[in-house]
């Protein structure tokens, strides 16, 4: 590893790791594959600090759910994807999944790469200003989730950090669960798109492109918060080093010779750029529905 690697997927940081199979003091990894629906599930598991100190993570779980085959229009597949994501939605809510929940939509509409966040929310089913305006019976009789919502917009848009909006929110509505949605980074084109991580360590929003904002999470907003995240960019210096320190192995170079090969490529001001798939905007309305109907699921109302 001759670069530090831009990522927001924790899995992809343990990856980084250059023996596969080291243990890390303080993580524990599990993975499981459905190989009929061609479905991998990872669940990383930060345990204390020395563990997290090692992943530059916070203390957590963070369940990676890669599925290679959502690009493709099949609505079967991207029913069985849904369901995966509400199953460890539910595992990572717990009791407070019967509790209500205020669900934010992090990211830039305008940026189609960023508009994860936005388009799940247009496709939510709200549902808290029905029961404020029809009383807990018919709640009860409709078996409906208790759901309010979100989209705040970024900095450049509000002159606000979205922290502050949240923290706003949370004080006049008291949700007892957030739950943030956001585009994230990866440092594997074949994860863009194909990727949905959730943790319950909340989320630091931009730090996979360099440009971190104010963390949202339990300490911050007081309220526990749930991260779901799917990678739409990737960085490419990173394409640029990994492609080329393959091929350089491959030609015999020595691992000194490299290291100062990248470093000057470093130098040449790639750092700073970001590279999506030219399917991004089927990519993001395909995902967001299946994002959606996951929370709704989940959430909206109670079966």
């Amino acid at each position: 590893m001759f670069h530090r690697i831009r990522t927001d997927l924790a899995l992809e940081v343990r990856e980084s790791f250059q023996d596969d199979d080291v243990e890390i003091r303080g993580v524990e990894l599990k993975e499981e594959y459905d190989k009929k629906n061609n479905i991998r599930i990872s669940i990383l598991t930060i345990k204390d600090e020395k563990g997290a100190r090692a992943m530059g993570k916070p203390i957590g779980t963070y369940i990676t759910i890669e599925a290679p085959d959502i690009s493709k229009e099949d609505e079967d597949y991207h029913r069985k994807v849904s369901d995966e994501i509400a199953k460890y939605l539910k595992k990572l809510a717990g009791d407070l999944k019967k509790e209500e929940i205020l669900i934010v939509g992090l990211g830039n509409r305008e940026v189609t790469p960023d508009a994860l966040g936005p388009m799940v929310v247009d496709n939510l089913f709200i549902t808290r200003h029905l029961i404020k305006e029809y009383g807990k019976e018919f709640k009860e009789k409709n078996n409906l989730g208790c759901i309010s919502a979100i989209s705040p917009g970024v900095m450049a848009q509000t002159g606000m950090e979205t922290v502050e909006i949240i923290k706003g929110i949370v004080r006049e509505t008291k949700p007892k669960l957030i739950i943030v949605i956001d585009a994230l980074a990866s440092r594997s084109v074949h994860r863009l798109n194909t990727t949905i991580q959730l943790t319950d360590t909340g989320i630091n929003p931009g730090s996979g492109v360099g440009n971190n904002r104010k963390a949202i999470n339990e300490e911050s907003v007081g309220t526990k918060v749930i991260a779901l995240g799917v990678p739409t960019v990737v960085d490419a210096f990173t394409i640029v080093a990994d492609t080329m320190t393959k091929y350089m192995q491959e030609m015999g170079f020595s691992e000194e010779d490299i290291g100062k090969f990248i470093s000057e490529i470093r130098e040449k001001q790639i750092e700073n750029m970001f590279v999506t798939p030219k399917n991004i905007d089927d990519s993001i309305k395909r995902i967001s529905y299946t994002v959606s109907e996951a929370l709704n699921s989940c959430f909206a109302q109670m079966v």
